[in-house]
C-alpha cells in the first residue's frame, strides 16, 4: 500500500472518529477511486469539483426562497434591522475573501495542503463545515497582502 492510500485511510479514520460524514464520504470516494484505478477522474474533480460543490451549496441556500418559505417582502425587510444589514455586509466580505482564496489556492498548491489539513481538523474535532479551505485561503490571502514577502 502506498503512502497516499495510507494518508487517505488516516483521514477516513479522522472523519469516522470525529463523526463527520462529510469528510468520511469524501475521503472514502477518493480512496475508492484510487483502489479501482479510476485516477483518470481526478483532473476532472480538481478542475470542476469546487465549482460543482459551490453550485450544490448555493442550491441548498436558495431552496427556501424557491420553495416559498422566504417571502419576497422579507427580502426587502433585510435593510430595516442592524443585524440583517450586518449579515449582508459580512456576506459581501466573505464572498470577497472566497474570491481571493480561490486565486491563492490556484497559485500555490502547497498552501492548499495546509488549508485542507486545518479544515479536516476543524471539521473532525470542532464540528466545522468543509467549506473552510476556501474561506481560510481568502483570509490568508487577505493577511498576506499586509505581511512582508
Amino acid at each position: 500500500m502506498d503512502w497516499i492510500n495510507i494518508t487517505l485511510l488516516l483521514l477516513l479514520a479522522l472523519g469516522v472518529v470525529g463523526n463527520n460524514a462529510t469528510v468520511s464520504i469524501a475521503v472514502a470516494i477518493l480512496l475508492l477511486l484510487r483502489l479501482l484505478s479510476l485516477e483518470r477522474f481526478f483532473p476532472f474533480l480538481e478542475q470542476y469539483g469546487l465549482h460543482v460543490g459551490i453550485i450544490v451549496l448555493t442550491l441548498g441556500i436558495l431552496t427556501p426562497l424557491a420553495s416559498g418559505k422566504i417571502k419576497p417582502d422579507s427580502i426587502f425587510s433585510l435593510f430595516t434591522h442592524w443585524q440583517t444589514i450586518l449579515a449582508v455586509l459580512i456576506g459581501i466580505f466573505v464572498a470577497y475573501l472566497a474570491g481571493k482564496g480561490t486565486s491563492l489556492m490556484a497559485e500555490n498548491p502547497l498552501i492548499v495542503t495546509g488549508l485542507l489539513l486545518g479544515t479536516i481538523i476543524g471539521v473532525t474535532f470542532f464540528r466545522g463545515v468543509a467549506v473552510g479551505p476556501l474561506i481560510a485561503a481568502g483570509i490568508l490571502a487577505f493577511l498576506l497582502q499586509f505581511l512582508p514577502k
